[in-house]
């Protein structure tokens, strides 16, 4: 026989495991939404404006806006780009550690045209 505690936690979990499409408890979680890390998220990027400030979901960069490259981390100061776009930043060991390495979001087709 299963402990109340457990029955209890399964009944509450149930509905976020079970529908995969619809915003869950943990995963699928809508923008503005506080979150972990940026797979977490329906947008990708589980941002926070300082170190000290809480971590909520955000839109990926769009073009021409300040980005982050892509990191292990999951928590980005500025959002990876969307989907299609590179983010052009100086990539030091330094700025990797810090999460300082900032650029900006560029399309690789219009420089390939120049």
């Amino acid at each position: 026989v299963l402990p109340a505690c457990l029955l209890l936690a399964l009944l509450l979990l149930a509905p976020a495991l079970a529908a995969p499409q619809e915003r869950g408890l943990i995963f699928n979680l809508e923008i503005g939404e506080l979150c972990l890390q940026s797979a977490q998220c329906k947008s990708g990027c589980c941002h926070r404006v300082s170190g000290l400030s809480l971590a909520r979901c955000a839109s990926m960069a769009a073009e021409f806006q300040e980005c982050s490259p892509k990191s292990i981390y999951g928590v980005y100061y500025k959002c990876p780009c969307e989907r299609g776009l590179t983010c052009e930043a100086d990539r030091t060991i330094v700025g990797s550690i810090t999460n300082s390495d900032f650029g900006v979001c560029k399309d690789p087709q219009d420089s390939s045209r120049r």
